[in-house]
């Protein structure tokens, strides 16, 4: 069976401590990130931490994009969860690894929402 989403959990290391510390600029990154895969925005939230790093969310059509950073590391944990075929998650994580002058991206692939082909209906409402 097909997947309902693919969910790409990335570590994105090496990056630019003025960069991952700014939430303007981590937002702006994000939502070019996301248009890039081809998604449909629909929300934006961000918060900056003191003394550093930025927290937020882009809300996409086809679901989200998060990230968390840890400036003072050069760090960036990020998650691109896409449903459907239109929007490739991959393209909006090589996309903040380049943006965030990052040096290394690790990254794993999980298929979401792998359901059998016959589903009684009562799995379906737990």
């Amino acid at each position: 069976m097909k997947p309902l989403g693919r969910h790409v959990l990335a570590e994105i290391y090496g990056c630019d401590f003025e960069m991952l510390n700014d939430a303007n600029k981590v937002e702006k990154v994000m939502v070019n990130a996301a248009l890039e895969a081809g998604a449909e925005i629909r929300e934006v939230a961000f918060h900056k931490f003191s003394p550093q790093g930025v927290s937020g969310v882009v809300v996409i059509s086809e679901s989200h994009l998060a990230i968390h950073t840890w400036p003072e590391l050069g760090y960036a944990a990020v998650d691109v969860f896409t449903c459907g075929d239109k929007v490739d998650p991959w393209d909006a994580c090589n996309f903040l690894t380049g943006e965030f002058h990052a040096k290394h991206l690790t990254a794993k692939e999980m298929k979401r929402g792998i359901l059998p082909d016959i589903l009684p209906q009562e799995a379906v409402n737990i």
